[in-house]
C-alpha cells in the first residue's frame, strides 16, 4: 500500500537467495525493518509456511511519513519521530491519546476524553500547542473518519494491541497531505497480515479504589492461496470507571473566581435555595429559613463539584477486518473495515438557571413579578437558582463510527506502481442529558407571564392562570422544596444528535527510480504524483425544546453543511550526490499540492526539503513550506451550547484593573451600570455560548525546520538528533476565552470583542458571551527538539537502554486581533482554559533487559510556568499564587515472556504526586497539561497468549 509512511511492497518475486534486511534498534526517530525470523514470530508462522512465504513475500521498501517516495530515516529531510507499538503497550497507559500526551512535542490544547464541561468524550491530540484542528491523523496512511462530536480522530477507538508503530511528522505537511496538516501529521500503523491468534486481557485500578478499568483484545489471522492472500480479524472491548471531584482532596472544592480580581472564592453563587436580587439595593438575598430573606454571604456559596466527575466512565468496543490477495505483480486487491462504539457517561452539578439562553425570546432574567406572593418587595426581582431538587445532570453519549476502505494496487511497468483506494466513513453521535430544565414550564410553575412573547426584555406579570391552563403544572414557591409534580413539569431529557460523513477517492502513482542524474555520484530521481477528491459533511440536530429556546442549558437550531475538494499533488526527489566526497548524501525533495475547494478557493501549498550527510556519522536537514487551512466543519456548522466558563464580570471588579480601571468604569456606566453598587449574580462563572461561526475564512501559515542527526560508527548504539522549528500563522481560526473577550471589550484594548457580549438582562446581569471561532490574528512560535538514544550491553544476558526526548520552547507569541498587539505566552500557563506553554518538557525512558524480562522506568518533566489570564500575568500583589512549579512524574512497568505467554504489570504516578494547583474554575488544576496526575497512584496487570 503506497503513501504516507507505509511499508510499501513492490510487487516482484523475492529471489530465493535474497537476504532479509538488517533490523535497526527500536527507538523513536528510526524505522525498523522486521527480519524474516521476526515475521515468523509475529505471525505465528511455522516451518511449514516458510517455503510459500519465501516464494511470494514481496520486497519491502521503507517510506517515512512526510514523503510518498522510498527512503529511510537516514535520507529524509523531515523531522519524524517513530514510536513502536511495544513502547506504547509497556507504558501503563490505557489509550493512545494518554501516551502521546507524554511526548514533549504534543501540546495541551487537545481534548481529553474525560473533559466534563463541554467535551464529547473523544480523545483528540495536537502538536506544538497549535490546536487539534491543525494536526492530521492518518491510519495506515489514509484519512480516518472523524468523531461526530469533536471533529477529530478519536484515539480511544484505536486498540493499543493493534498498533505496530506511530510516526509523528513534526513540521507542516500541507504541501503533501492537505490543509489540516498545518502543524504536522500523526500516522498510526496498525498490525495487518497476521497469522495465528492472540488474546490479551488487562485490568487496572487507582490506589483510591476508583478508575477501575478492564480490557480484552484479540486477533486471528490466516493466509490462503499459498500465501498470496491474508485475512485478519481483530476486536477489543475496554472500560474505565469514573473519578468524582469529591474523591480527590485537591479537587473537592474548586476555586472558581478569576484570581486576577484579587478576591478568589470557592463555590458558585447559583445555589439550591435560590438567590433573589433586591430590586431596591441590588443586593443578593437568600431565604432565611423563617419565611423571609437575609443577605447573601460567602458561606452560602455552593460546591458544584459535589456531583461532578473529574474523569468520566468510558467504554469502547472495536472490530476490524483486513484482507488482501495478490493476483499478480500488477494487481493486489485489499480492503479494510473498522467499527467502533463508544459510550461516555458523566455527571455534572444540578442545572443552573438565571434566564433564557440567547437567541431565545423567553425572559432574559428569571423575574419574579411584583404581584407574586413570593416577592417581598412589590417590585420585579430577578432570581438565580440551582435546581438541586431535580437532581444532578447525567449525560450519556453514544458514538458509532464506521470506516470502509477498498483498494487496488500493483505495478504499471517501467518502474511505476499505483495505489487506488476509496474511503467511506460515517460517525453518528447520540447524546442524552437527563434532568435538564424546561424554562417555559419553570416560569409557569412560578406564575410568570410575559406581556410581549417576542421580546426577551419584555415586562412580566403574575398570572397563576398560565399554570392552571398548562397540563401537569402546579404552582410552586421557587424558594421552597419542589413537589414531585412540579419537578416532573420542569425537568426533561435533552436529546441531541450529530452525524459526520467522509468520502475520499485517492489515486497515487510513484516511480522511485525514474532515471539517474547524468553526472558522477548522481542518484536515481524519484517521482510521485496523485489525485484526491474528498467530501465531508456534518449535521447537528438539537433537541426540540432547545430549538424552541425553552432550555436553560443550550440554544440553537439545526445546522448542517459540508465541503468538497479536488486536489492534485506531486513530489520529486533529487539525489544530487550519493557517496561523493563530503556528500555521502545530498538530496533535495520538492512537494506541491493544489486544492480546489467548493467554498474557499484554489490554494497552492508547497514544501521543499534538503538532506545533506557530509560523512556517514553526521547529517543535516531542513524544510520550508506553506500551509492553508479551511475552517473545520464544527467551526462553521457546530450547534451552539451553553456552559459556565471561569470568568468574572468586569463591572463587579473595576478596582482590579489598575491603570485600565477608568476605561472599565466608563464602559459599565455606558451600559447603565454603577460599578460602585453593582453586584454580579454569578461568582466566578459566566454563561458562555460555544458553537459554529459561518462567517469564518481560511488561515495561512509557513513552517521551517533545521536539524542534525549524529550516528557515530564508533558508538553504534548512540543516536542523537537536534531540530530547530518555526511556525507562523495569520488569520488564525481560534476561539478566545470568555475572560479575554470581556477584558478586551471593557478595557478598550480590543473593541471588536464587544460584539461577542450579548445585551445584559433587564437586571443588568450578563446573559451570555459568544466564544465562537474567529479569524483572530496571528501566531509565531519556535523551539528546539532534542532526541537521544543509547544502548549499553551489560553482558551476554543484560542490556541497559536510555531514550530521552526534549522540547525547549524559545518563543510563543500570539495576536488576538489582526491589528492587536503581540501577547507573549512563552513559559505561561493560560489557567482559564488549562493549556500551558512550558519552556522545557522532557520524556525519559530507561529500560533494563535480562533475557526475556524487562524493567522500564519512565519519567516526564515539565518546567514551571507563570499563570496568565490571556491578557496579563497574575500580579503577586493581588493574586497570591502567580506561578506553577516544575513537575516530575514517574511510571514503572515490568514485562516478560514465557513460551507463548506475555505478562506485564506496572504502576503509574509511582510516588502518588498530586497535580499542581491551577485556578481553572472546575478542577483546581490544568487537566490537559497534568492529566497523568489526576488518578493518583494506579496499578495495572496484563496477560496475553498466542495460539
Amino acid at each position: 500500500m503506497l503513501g504516507g509512511g507505509l511499508v510499501c511492497p513492490v510487487l516482484t518475486v523475492l529471489p530465493a537467495q535474497a537476504q532479509p534486511p538488517v533490523a535497526e534498534p527500536e527507538t523513536a526517530g528510526t524505522v525498523k525493518t522486521p527480519s524474516a525470523s521476526e515475521h515468523s514470530r509475529n505471525r505465528g508462522d511455522g516451518p511449514a509456511h516458510q517455503a510459500a512465504q519465501v516464494r511470494f513475500q514481496p520486497v519491502e521498501q521503507l517510506t517515512v511519513t512526510g514523503s510518498y517516495l522510498q527512503g529511510g530515516r537516514k535520507t529524509s529531510p523531515n523531522p519524524v519521530q517513530t514510536i513502536t507499538g511495544k513502547e506504547i503497550q509497556r507504558s501503563a497507559v490505557t489509550s493512545l491519546g494518554d501516551y502521546l500526551q507524554r511526548m514533549p512535542s504534543i501540546g495541551s490544547s487537545g481534548s481529553p476524553n474525560s473533559l466534563t464541561n463541554g467535551g464529547k468524550g473523544a480523545s483528540c491530540t495536537d502538536l506544538r500547542n497549535l490546536g487539534q484542528g491543525r494536526v492530521l491523523v492518518l491510519i495506515d496512511g489514509h484519512r480516518a473518519t472523524l468523531n461526530a462530536g469533536s471533529e477529530c480522530v478519536d484515539l480511544n477507538t484505536i486498540p493499543l494491541q493493534q498498533i505496530e508503530k506511530v510516526e509523528i511528522l513534526k513540521d507542516g505537511g500541507s504541501g503533501l497531505y492537505g490543509a489540516d496538516a498545518v502543524a504536522g501529521v500523526i500516522n498510526i500503523h496498525l498490525r495487518h497480515d497476521l497469522t495465528g491468534s492472540n488474546i490479551t486481557m488487562r485490568g487496572s485500578i487507582a490506589q483510591a479504589g476508583d478508575a477501575r478499568g478492564g480490557e480484552v483484545s484479540a486477533y486471528h489471522g490466516m493466509n490462503f492461496d499459498e500465501g498470496r492472500g491474508n485475512v485478519t480479524l481483530a476486536g477489543s472491548y475496554s472500560t474505565t470507571g469514573p473519578i468524582y471531584n469529591r474523591d480527590r482532596s485537591w479537587s473537592a472544592l474548586p476555586q472558581n473566581d478569576n484570581p486576577a480580581t484579587g478576591s478568589p472564592s470557592y463555590g458558585s453563587s447559583i445555589i439550591p435555595s435560590g438567590v433573589l436580587i433586591n430590586p431596591q439595593t441590588g443586593q443578593k438575598m437568600v431565604p432565611d429559613g423563617q419565611g423571609g430573606f437575609r443577605r447573601f454571604t460567602r458561606d452560602d456559596l455552593y460546591n458544584f463539584a459535589r456531583y461532578s466527575t473529574i474523569m468520566n466512565r468510558h467504554d469502547d468496543g472495536t472490530a476490524s477486518l483486513d484482507a488482501h490477495e495478490r493476483f499478480s505483480r500488477f494487481v493486489t486487491l485489499y480492503g479494510t473495515m473498522r467499527y467502533s462504539h463508544t459510550l461516555v457517561e458523566r455527571t455534572q452539578s444540578p442545572a443552573p438557571v438565571q434566564g433564557s439562553v440567547p437567541p431565545s425570546t423567553l425572559p432574559s432574567s428569571w423575574l419574579l413579578p411584583a404581584a407574586s406572593p413570593y416577592n417581598p418587595w412589590g417590585r420585579d426581582a430577578s432570581i438565580i437558582k440551582r435546581m438541586e431538587d431535580v437532581g444532578p445532570r447525567r449525560n450519556h453519549i453514544n458514538t458509532d463510527t464506521w470506516t470502509f476502505l477498498p483498494g487496488l494496487k500493483g505495478q504499471l511497468g517501467a518502474g511505476w506502481d499505483y495505489d487506488l483506494s476509496y474511503t467511506y466513513g460515517r460517525s453518528h453521535l447520540s447524546s442524552h442529558t437527563q434532568d435538564m430544565i424546561n424554562y417555559r414550564n419553570l416560569l409557569e410553575t412560578a406564575g410568570t407571564r410575559q406581556l410581549d412573547v417576542t421580546d426577551s426584555r419584555s415586562p412580566v406579570v403574575y398570572d397563576p392562570g398560565i399554570c392552571q391552563a398548562a397540563q401537569g403544572c402546579v404552582l410552586q414557591n421557587p424558594f421552597a422544596p419542589y413537589s414531585q409534580q412540579a419537578k416532573d413539569h420542569v425537568q426533561f431529557t435533552q436529546k441531541d444528535r450529530a452525524t459526520y460523513q467522509l468520502r475520499d477517492t485517492m489515486l497515487r502513482l510513484r516511480n522511485p527510480h525514474l532515471f539517474a542524474l547524468p553526472w558522477m555520484y548522481g542518484g536515481p530521481v524519484g517521482v510521485a504524483a496523485g489525485m484526491e477528491h474528498r467530501g465531508e459533511q456534518l449535521s447537528y440536530h438539537p433537541d426540540a425544546l432547545v430549538a424552541q429556546g425553552a432550555s436553560t442549558g443550550a440554544a440553537g437550531a439545526y445546522t448542517g453543511g459540508g465541503f468538497t475538494v479536488s486536489e492534485g499533488y506531486g513530489e520529486i526527489q533529487l539525489p544530487l550526490l550519493r557517496r561523493a566526497p563530503l556528500a555521502r548524501d545530498l538530496t533535495v525533495d520538492l512537494q506541491g499540492r493544489v486544492s480546489s475547494y467548493s467554498h474557499y478557493g484554489t490554494p497552492l501549498n508547497w514544501k521543499t526539503g534538503l538532506h545533506w550527510a557530509p560523512v556517514q556519522d553526521v547529517a543535516f536537514r531542513g524544510t520550508l513550506g506553506t500551509s492553508f487551512r479551511q475552517p473545520g466543519l464544527y467551526d462553521v456548522y457546530g450547534g451552539q451550547t451553553l456552559s459556565y466558563a471561569s470568568a468574572s464580570d468586569p463591572c463587579a471588579h473595576v478596582g482590579s484593573y489598575g491603570s485600565r480601571a477608568g476605561a472599565v468604569q466608563a464602559r459599565c456606566q455606558k451600559e447603565g451600570i454603577n460599578p460602585a453598587s453593582f453586584t454580579s449574580s454569578l461568582v466566578g462563572q459566566l454563561p458562555t455560548l460555544s458553537g459554529g461561526n459561518p462567517r469564518l475564512g481560511p488561515e495561512y501559515g509557513r513552517t521551517a525546520t533545521v536539524g542534525m542527526d549524529i550516528t557515530p560508527r564508533s558508538l553504534r548504539a548512540l543516536r542523537l538528533s537536534v531540530d530547530y522549528w518555526h511556525y507562523s500563522l495569520r488569520d488564525m481560526i481560534s476561539t478566545l476565552s470568555t475572560q479575554t473577550l470581556l477584558d478586551g471589550c471593557y478595557t478598550g484594548s480590543e473593541p471588536d470583542f464587544c460584539s461577542a457580549i450579548l445585551p445584559r438582562s433587564s437586571s443588568g446581569q450578563i446573559t451570555a458571551i459568544k466564544a465562537l471561532p474567529q479569524n483572530v490574528g496571528a501566531l509565531k512560535t519556535d523551539g528546539l527538539d532534542f532526541s537521544l538514544h543509547y544502548s549499553l550491553p551489560l553482558g551476554d544476558r543484560d542490556q541497559l537502554s536510555l531514550h530521552e526526548n526534549t522540547q525547549y520552547l524559545l518563543n510563543y507569541r500570539q495576536k488576538l486581533t489582526r491589528n492587536g498587539s503581540w501577547q507573549d505566552y512563552t513559559g505561561r500557563l493560560l489557567y482559564l482554559n488549562g493549556s500551558g506553554r512550558p519552556r522545557e518538557q522532557h520524556y525519559i525512558s530507561t529500560t533494563w533487559r535480562h533475557d526475556h524480562v524487562s524493567l522500564i522506568w519512565m519519567t516526564r518533566l515539565i518546567s514551571g510556568m507563570r499563570m496568565n489570564d490571556g491578557h496579563r500575568d497574575l500580579d503577586p500583589a493581588t493574586s497570591g499564587r502567580t506561578h506553577v512549579g516544575g513537575t516530575i512524574l514517574h511510571d514503572v512497568t515490568v514485562s516478560g515472556t514465557w513460551h507463548r505467554f506475555q505478562l506485564m504489570g506496572g504502576i503509574s504516578n509511582l510516588f502518588n504526586r498530586r497535580p499542581p494547583f491551577v485556578p481553572d474554575g472546575a478542577f483546581n488544576t490544568a487537566f490537559s497539561q497534568y492529566s497523568g496526575y489526576i488518578a493518583g497512584r494506579s496499578f495495572f496487570l496484563q496477560m496475553g497468549a498466542d495460539f
